[in-house]
């Protein structure tokens, strides 16, 4: 396969310095637009919006670490083994993470957000509206273990 480069349009800025699984909604945070490359126009219209889809990379995720088959999702045995596919470990391949966040406030290349999963310092890939018509359509399904890993995580 080839092998693609890509170059980061910001930063998270956060209080969380360190990965840690839960309570993400009780740390502030912002992505800070690389200045070099954009200015405030990049961000235009974007407030009109409720949420922004944040692509970020997990660098804080050792190469070795990285994992091409299955697991117990955060090492826990009570719920099953399944494939990296299956589930949103940062232990990724490619080690990309995505987060639906809620836009509080844009300010110049900084916008200010609610509900950002990613620690100080990670690199923001891309930033992209949320549109309600490219949610998921029908029903969702999932299984119990699933709920259960999210339920302290906000």
């Amino acid at each position: 396969m080839v092998e693609i480069a890509l170059v980061p349009v910001g930063v998270v800025r956060s209080d969380r310095k360190v990965v840690l699984d839960d309570d993400w909604d009780s740390v502030p945070a912002l992505v800070e637009l690389e200045q070099s490359r954009f200015s405030p126009e990049a961000l235009a219209g974007l407030d009109t919006f409720s949420h922004v889809e944040v692509v970020f990379l997990m660098d804080r995720v050792a190469p070795v670490r990285i994992e091409l088959g299955t697991r117990h999702p955060r090492n826990n045995p009570a719920w099953p083994r399944v494939g990296i596919f299956a589930q949103r470990a940062k232990n990724r391949p490619n080690r990309i993470g995505t987060t639906i966040c809620r836009i509080q406030r844009i300010d110049g290349l900084k916008i200010h957000l609610t509900g950002l999963d990613a620690v100080d310092g990670s690199p923001v890939l891309d930033l992209k509206p949320w549109v309600r018509e490219l949610g998921p359509r029908g029903e969702v399904r999932q299984p119990a273990w699933v709920s259960e890993l999210m339920e302290n995580y906000w």
